[in-house]
């Protein structure tokens, strides 16, 4: 699977646009780790349990678009965006969208 943040592929070329799709993912912080993330705000840096935490979510939510792209008929996505949405105080989810696309190789 082809996933591309432009709307080209070199060497290819795109004969059929199935649509739009997505893949998300919900996370929740743990409230001792959301309390440790608090006093570390105050000193400054990095706060290393968030950031895991966003990865992996990103990570989720990429590998749920390239699901839904195979399920499509798809062999490629373009135009992949990120997003990130406070839902609560305490949880956030991370949409990946795209079009998803079926390919053929191009010669030369």
């Amino acid at each position: 699977m082809i996933l591309s943040t432009t709307d080209t592929i070199p060497q290819t070329e795109i004969i059929k646009n199935i649509g739009i799709i997505t893949g998300n993912s919900v996370i929740s912080k743990q409230i001792l780790q959301d309390i440790l993330g608090r006093v570390k705000t105050l000193v400054g840096g990095e706060i290393p349990y968030f950031a895991k935490l966003l990865t992996k979510a990103r990570d989720d939510a990429m590998h749920r678009l390239e699901l839904a792209a195979e399920q499509s008929g798809a062999d490629a996505v373009i135009n992949v965006r990120l997003t990130t949405h406070t839902i609560m105080d305490t949880s956030a989810e991370v949409l990946a969208y795209g079009t998803a696309v079926k390919t053929k190789h191009k010669n030369g």
